[in-house]
Parts: structure tokens; C-alpha cells; sequence
């Protein structure tokens, strides 16, 4: 009889830490995440050019290991890239930054420029002076971190800001300039849903589709119903828009990707950065933490069950005046994603000052301050 009972009991225990585990959902954790992760810093042969052109070059002066680097060691677990258009490639080479620092021969340049001849949709920080990349395509960067999750498929979703970027500093003296080549038209935001797919099935993706709740918005379902169970939606990926809204009026890409029938995302693979009370509205920018009304709009938005994104940190700013309060605010605050220059330490002792942002412990997600259901562990998020 005893031998019996002692089985079941475990199974009974068992049952019960599992049905803990699924009560937490992917708004009910909090996550540590990086500011322009691809982001290298340039060479030694371009400093003197960049220093003439680009104000306050020493915010530029940081670099990022590899993105899968940064998931598997760093406790990494969203990430931001930012996205510039060239559909017929080529459109961003050479640039700028290395024909005035006369790098023309291929054994010079910084990286192999033949990755910017083709077409696709690139990744670098400033068109034509701060170009280099961990990776240089957003397929590139895809596939990279798909070779990453493929090996680590429990992972808590990882959550990807995608910056869409139109700058043309240097159009006066040489440069890519703005216009019709550059704009983020319907086409090229439909392109980068297209070039997400062409990496990663369904099966590892999280779409507003997966989170809408029929004859309801977007908005409706994730306040009304909730944002789905964490252990359901493990080894994806949900990305997110986090251009301003409307901040380009009617041809704003928020404005031209939900026009049309697409109001709540509707056969969408990207979220939005969106305004409260609007269909689309289920993921928020508060990038400013550090003062009492942000602390608290920031927990408000939180506690109605948005998804919101904040910083611990700019660069170099917080480490020259050594400062943790955005950091400390921002952990409290219970964005779901804090996002950080520094996830190491190290990383920052250039500047004379050691600082990073991490959970600590080796943890890469832990039980959100704000909203997490009772019962919630840190231990079993990842």
C-alpha cells in the first residue's frame, strides 16, 4: 500500500509545480534586453572622419558580441535591431565614412562590403558612418538567432525591437540621401514580415493572429483574456515595431502596416508600437523610467496588461555621472523589458566606472515586480 501511495503523491507534487509554471503568462515576467545589439564599434581607421562629422562620437564608442552570444551568455533575452530598406541592393555602398577615410581596397575596409551589395533589408546604426554590424542582413541576424533557439528550444519568447530607420546624415556631402529609395512604404514594412518568414516557421513565432481573440481587437483581447500562458509560446520570437506613432502623420508605417483591414494586426507578423485605446494597441515604448510620474505610468500600463518597453541606461551618459536610478526605476517599474548597453560587466569599464544590468544568479527572466500571479518562481520562467 505505502509503496503505492509514495508514487502518486509525487506525481500529485509534480502536477502541482507544473500547473504553477502554466499559470504564468508572457506579460507576467520581466527580461533584461540590449540597446542596438548588433551594434560594432568602428575602426581605428575611421575614427578621425567620424569624429569631424558625427556629434558626441564617444555615445557611438561600444560594441556587442554576437547575438547568440548574448542569449547563451550574457542572460540576454530580447534584443533590437535597427532596419534600413534596400530592396535592389547596394543602396548603402560603399559608405561614406570609408571613401573619405580612402578605404577602397577590400584588405582595409572594416568588413567585407560585398554583404552590402545585396538586396534585402540591412542592419547598421547610421547610414554611411556607423555601419558595422554583428550581423550585416536582417536574414543573416535571423538565422543566427534561429541556430540559437533550435538548440535551446524552452527558451521564454525572445522579444525583438525592430527600429525602422530613414536617416541620411551625410546626403550634403556625399552620402544616401532621404527619399523615395529610403521611405518605409507598405511594400517594404510587408518585406520585412516577409524576409521574419522566410527564416521562421510559424512553429517559432509569436503574431498579434496568436494573441487576438476572435470579434475582438487586439487591445481587447490582451486586456480582457490576457497574453497567452508562458510554457505554451516557449521557443519563439514576437517582434515589435517601436517607431514612434504617427510620428510621420498619415505615412507613418504604424499608420500604412494597419490600414486597410488590418486595424488589430490582422495577418501581421510584427506588433506595434501603439497608443492606448487604439486597436493595435498591445505593446508600449516608455523609454524613461527614472521619475516618480514615469515610475508610475509605467506600472499602471503594466497592471492593465500591456507589454512595455523601457531602458536602464544611455549611452555614456549614465556611466560618466554614475548613476543607477534609470536602472533601478526601470527594474522596479516592471516593464517587461528593460533594456540596457551594458548587460555585462566590463562592458563599461572604459569609462572608469563598473556597471551593468543583469538579475543576477545566471538568471535570464525573472517573476515581473508588478505582475506576476502568486505563486510565481524565478527558478521555473527558464
Amino acid at each position: 500500500m505505502l509503496g503505492n501511495w509514495i508514487p502518486a503523491a509525487l506525481l500529485f507534487l509534480a502536477h502541482s509545480v507544473s500547473a504553477g509554471r502554466s499559470a504564468v503568462r508572457l506579460n507576467q515576467i520581466q527580461v533584461i534586453g540590449t540597446h542596438n545589439s548588433y551594434h560594432r564599434e568602428i575602426s581605428l581607421s575611421e575614427r578621425a572622419i567620424f569624429e569631424k562629422y558625427v556629434p558626441s562620437p564617444e555615445d557611438y564608442y561600444y560594441s556587442h558580441s554576437d547575438l547568440s552570444n548574448q542569449l547563451q551568455h550574457q542572460q540576454v533575452r530580447s534584443l533590437e535591431l535597427d532596419l534600413h530598406s534596400d530592396e535592389n541592393g547596394g543602396l548603402y555602398y560603399p559608405p561614406l565614412i570609408w571613401t573619405l577615410s580612402n578605404l577602397s581596397d577590400p584588405d582595409t575596409t572594416p568588413f567585407n562590403g560585398a554583404v552590402l551589395k545585396q538586396p534585402g533589408i540591412k542592419i547598421f546604426h547610421v547610414t554611411d558612418f556607423d555601419t558595422d554590424a554583428v550581423c550585416h542582413t536582417f536574414t543573416a541576424c535571423l538565422q543566427n538567432l534561429k541556430q540559437w533557439s533550435d538548440r535551446n528550444r524552452n527558451h521564454v519568447p525572445i522579444l525583438i525591437d525592430l527600429e525602422l530607420k530613414t536617416d541620411a546624415e551625410a546626403c550634403i556631402i556625399g552620402g544616401v540621401c532621404p527619399g523615395e529609395a529610403t521611405n518605409w512604404t507598405l511594400p517594404r514594412l510587408l518585406n520585412v514580415d516577409a524576409e521574419i518568414r522566410s527564416v521562421l516557421p510559424s512553429s517559432q513565432l509569436l503574431t498579434p493572429d496568436d494573441v487576438r481573440t476572435p470579434s475582438l481587437t487586439l487591445e481587447q483581447s490582451v486586456l480582457k483574456h490576457g497574453w497567452p500562458l508562458l510554457d505554451d509560446v516557449r521557443g519563439r520570437f514576437m517582434f515589435y515595431f517601436d517607431n514612434n506613432p504617427e510620428e510621420n502623420g498619415t505615412d507613418d508605417p504604424r499608420t500604412l502596416y494597419t490600414a486597410n483591414g488590418h486595424a488589430s494586426l490582422q495577418n501581421r507578423v510584427v506588433f506595434t508600437n501603439s497608443l492606448e485605446g487604439s486597436p493595435d494597441c498591445a505593446f508600449i515604448k516608455h523609454n524613461s523610467p527614472d521619475t516618480a510620474a514615469d515610475l508610475a505610468e509605467i506600472q499602471r500600463l503594466v497592471k492593465k496588461g500591456y507589454i512595455v518597453r523601457t531602458r536602464a541606461d544611455t549611452p555614456i551618459g549614465t556611466v560618466l555621472a554614475r548613476n543607477t536610478t534609470m536602472r533601478d526605476m526601470g527594474l522596479k517599474s516592471g516593464a517587461q523589458v528593460v533594456s540596457t548597453d551594458f548587460p555585462a560587466w566590463g562592458m563599461s569599464a572604459r569609462w572608469g566606472w563598473d556597471y551593468a544590468v543583469s538579475f543576477g544568479g545566471g538568471k535570464v527572466a525573472r517573476c515581473n515586480p508588478v505582475s506576476a500571479p502568486r505563486g510565481c518562481r524565478d527558478a521555473d520562467l527558464e
